[in-house]
């Protein structure tokens, strides 16, 4: 293994020529099977053998314990004729083992050494509470993994109308487990595909290395609907090939999923899901669609119809599976760690619909390298109570939608990325969706992350999110922009840093006016190489413009050292004993209680900046947060709030929430929307129930990726009760949009406030939507 203070330059080609002949020794001790075996059975000889000493004996090679029976599988030297039962009375094929139902207890032992071609390995039955059946290796300890090598061999998930097929749909992989449960599979080696190079980009094509599944459609009444306990741990998984477009089926190198044709409402509520699952200690290279795939559940969730409204009132399509949260199908209490994935074609280790999850110590180097459509390589989508951490993800790809190593996803409660090491991904470092409540980023480091830092945002959240004690080191030359899209609802960045290398090109923050307009940054370190800082940059009263004086030559980043020794690669970020971050953040309960290298929270007079605290000063037991960052908002009174509004036309979509009392609650995540058949001037009047004297108003418009701002013109309207007419004193041709703020007009004292919306912008075929109005007086 390379020496962990061996240094990596800020070039991904550099990167992989170091990394090559590290990784290579790297997967030679780790491996048993070879790198790229034959996919027929002349490759036997070409897989040069384990040294013996690399291990002391296989699974199968120990008695059971556990009361079952052995089952023995020789592919040369073996019959079907054969009892089974015995080294000596071995069975020849797979074929055999998918025709017998096993028990708890039982272990079913391939001989090592020995290859299956063109089968698919599908035993029947279950264990038990301490009783698992086992699939397992037995033989030579200095022989490779016993290989099955089903090169696509596999039944069609598909049936001929495009639909999937309930009858084989997940029975898909080279190994296969439907509707099955306590399991324990390791040591085995698996791929799926008969011709790798050619890529497949025509046709339906599903393969796995194991796929497990729960089929909803054909559990009987009765029967149990929770798969309980699966251990999958040593096997080697490689060449899986797909077509490079969406199926509606995922699969992978292994694989859970969660299949039904009907609609979710038809199905009951508090099942169909997994328990009790580790992965753990695998190896995948070149698969797709995935390394690990969990619980994808397509209960037939199209269109409109599979939508439904939250208790804030926000839709949710029903691709976003707010249905699992609802109805109680989230899998549960699964471990996924140190496995390695290299060369994945879409996304290496993708996960929804589960909670109380960790994953950690896992490494990925390499992925969307074969897929043609969106994804990321580590991360949870609509799950809960879950947490990602000390993973370590690099060579990612470049022009993807999103690419990037993590992603805060949709409909996510409760879920934190947190001590996680990302470089060169060309993509940038984070994708973050929207409709989640309580994220959390804190204590990641991010080093040659070009593209964006903070991808998307394209829905509001339920509760704001927290990018907290990160650090950030890029070259500003290549960075596209710290954030792309505009911030929808509130965003916290507190204690991280912003390291620019360049000395040519002050770091990019945004490409959309008010793209920050919701974000909040306090305490951050803003670090431009070359000492000329954006006129982007955020307006941080507390944040600093030093060099954070780290302990490393951040040029000269770790790698090579391995996810087991990931902490290596942050203490070359940790502060100097003279940094300047040192006491200079701020504390928030969401920090957590320690920082990336294992130091309790925290010392001195108040956090560090950045992802490592320094033990100076007296250690703070119990850290209370006096003075809360939540709390810094505008003091200035709004005279609007609270007030009714009434429009001259409200949309009657999203359940009834896109009233006009949504634009003086203060919530920016809410909003009114005109009617689709609004005339125009579209009208809001407020009421303030008496006399009220202001000189400014705050205008802001709705927008999201598919939403652009609609008004061109507008005027401000005094209500004149001695006339009985309105009275324009104000009017504006160039917009709304974010943020405007309108002012000079003097001082008005009226009743009531009208804004007439008077047209709308050439381009835009739809109606305006505002988030919200506010009044104030400010007496100059």
């Amino acid at each position: 293994m390379r020496p962990v203070d061996t240094p990596a330059r800020f070039s991904a080609r550099a990167l992989r020529a170091r990394l090559a002949p590290v990784l290579t020794t790297l997967l030679a001790a780790l491996l048993v099977g070879p790198l790229v075996p034959a996919a027929h059975a002349a490759g036997a000889a070409e897989r040069a053998p384990v040294p013996a000493a690399a291990r002391a004996s296989w699974p199968g090679d120990t008695p059971n314990t556990t009361g079952g029976t052995d089952y023995f599988i020789d592919a040369t030297q073996g019959s079907d004729n054969a009892v089974g039962t015995s080294r000596g009375a071995a069975w020849r094929t797979l074929a055999k083992a998918n025709a017998t139902t096993f028990g708890p207890g039982d272990r079913i032992l391939l001989k090592a050494g020995e290859q299956w071609q063109d089968e698919q390995l599908w035993p029947k039955g279950s264990g038990s509470a301490g009783r698992p059946v086992t699939i397992s290796a037995y033989g030579d300890p200095g022989a490779r993994r016993p290989y099955i090598a089903t090169n696509g061999k596999v039944p069609s998930p598909f049936q001929a109308n495009g639909t999937k097929n309930p009858a084989t749909v997940g029975l898909t992989g080279a190994i296969v487990l439907r509707n099955q449960q306590y399991w324990h599979i390791d040591n085995v080696e698996l791929s799926n595909d008969n011709d790798f190079a050619t890529d497949i980009t025509t046709g339906s094509v599903v393969r796995d290395g194991i796929a497990v599944s729960v089929n909803a459609d054909l559990l009987k009444d009765g029967e149990d609907s929770v798969m309980d306990h699966f251990r999958i741990s040593e096997v080697y998984v490689h060449h899986i090939d797909g077509p490079s477009q969406w199926q509606r089926i995922h699969y992978g190198g292994v694989n859970f999923q969660v299949f039904g044709s009907r609609s979710y409402k038809e199905y009951g509520t508090g099942g169909y899901y997994f328990k009790d699952v580790r992965i753990e200690n695998n190896t995948f290279e070149n698969v797709e669609l995935h390394a690990i795939q969990f619980a994808f559940n397509w209960f037939g969730a199209d269109g409109t119809s599979a939508g439904q409204y939250d208790e804030s009132g926000k839709f949710h399509e029903g691709w976003e599976q707010l249905w699992v949260r609802t109805r109680d199908l989230y899998s549960r209490d699964v471990y996924i760690g140190h496995n390695y994935a290299k060369s994945t074609g879409q996304g290496a280790i993708q996960l929804a619909n589960t909670k109380n999850m960790t994953v950690e110590y896992n490494e990925v180097n390499g992925f969307l390298e074969r897929y043609d459509g969106v994804s990321c390589a580590l991360y949870l989508w609509a799950g809960a109570d879950s947490v990602m951490q000390y993973n370590e993800v690099y060579g990612g790809p470049s022009d993807e939608y999103d690419g990037t190593p993590w992603d805060l996803e949709y409909t996510n409660f409760n879920v934190t990325y947190q001590f996680n090491y990302s470089h060169d991904n060309a993509a940038g470092w984070m994708a973050y969706m929207g409709n989640s409540h309580n994220s959390i980023a804190r204590y990641n480091l991010s080093v040659n992350d070009n593209g964006v830092l903070v991808k998307n945002m394209l829905s509001t959240n339920y509760s704001p999110t927290y990018f907290t004690n990160n650090t950030f080191v890029y070259d500003g030359a290549e960075l596209d922009t710290v954030h792309d899209e505009t911030f929808l609802s509130r965003v916290y960045f507190l204690n991280n840093i912003f390291y620019n290398t360049s000395t040519t090109t002050p770091t990019p923050w945004y490409r959309r006016t008010g793209a920050l307009r919701q974000a909040v940054f306090s305490n951050n370190d803003y670090y431009e190489a070359g000492g000329v800082h954006s006129a982007q940059e955020p307006a941080d009263p507390r944040g600093l413009r030093a060099d954070p004086r780290f302990t490393g030559d951040p040029a000269a980043y770790v790698t090579g050292a391995g996810v087991d020794r990931i902490r290596d690669a942050a203490a070359h970020f940790a502060p100097r004993p003279d940094s300047p971050l040192i006491d200079a953040g701020r504390y928030n309960p969401h920090l957590g209680t320690e920082d990336f290298l294992g130091t309790q929270l925290y010392y001195g007079d108040a956090p560090d900046i950045g992802i490592a605290e320094a033990r100076t000063g007296p250690r703070v037991t119990d850290p209370v947060d006096n003075d809360p960052v939540e709390d810094e908002t505008d003091s200035r009174v709004d005279l609007a709030r609270g007030r009714p509004v009434t429009a001259s036309s409200t949309h009657p979509g999203a359940n009834g929430t896109l009233g006009a009392e949504k634009l003086t609650d203060g919530d920016p995540a809410t909003r009114w929307a005109a009617a689709d058949d609004a005339v125009y001037p579209i009208t809001l009047d407020i009421g303030f129930g008496a006399d009220t004297t202001f000189d400014e108003v705050y205008l802001d418009e709705y927008t999201d990726s598919g939403t652009n701002p609609r008004v061109r013109t507008f005027e401000l309207q005094r209500w004149d009760a001695g006339s009985g007419h309105w009275v324009t004193f104000a009017s504006r041709d160039t917009g709304i949009g974010h943020d405007l703020t309108v002012t000079g007009f003097g001082s008005v004292t009226s009743s009531r406030l009208r804004l007439a919306l008077t047209g709308k912008i050439a381009t835009e075929r739809y109606t305006p939507t505002m988030t919200g109005i506010a009044v104030y007086r400010t007496g100059t």
